[in-house]
């Protein structure tokens, strides 16, 4: 199914979000979305400062959402680039 813009919105997986702040405050949503090529990512959304871009990041083999800890999170934050259009 395509949007209004004519993207395809993001598949996310119905399981755990995570909410967390980052350094400076402000409150970000992090959860399992997919890539096109059916790699797992995170995905971060900021809820605190809706003019943040959303970032993603490639899912490390061994990381499990609901283990990580707020540090882990904020560490794959940190290192996620933000989503653009292309």
């Amino acid at each position: 199914m395509t949007s209004s813009s004519g993207r395809r919105p993001a598949r996310r997986s119905s399981g755990v979000e995570r909410l967390f702040e980052d350094d400076d405050g402000r409150l970000w949503s992090a959860g399992r979305t997919f890539t096109p090529q059916g790699g797992e990512a995170v995905q971060f959304t900021c809820i605190g400062n809706s003019r943040e871009s959303p970032r993603a990041i490639a899912s490390p083999a061994d990381f499990h959402l609901v283990d990580a800890t707020v540090d882990e999170l904020r560490a794959l934050l940190s290192r996620a680039p933000r989503i653009g259009v292309l």
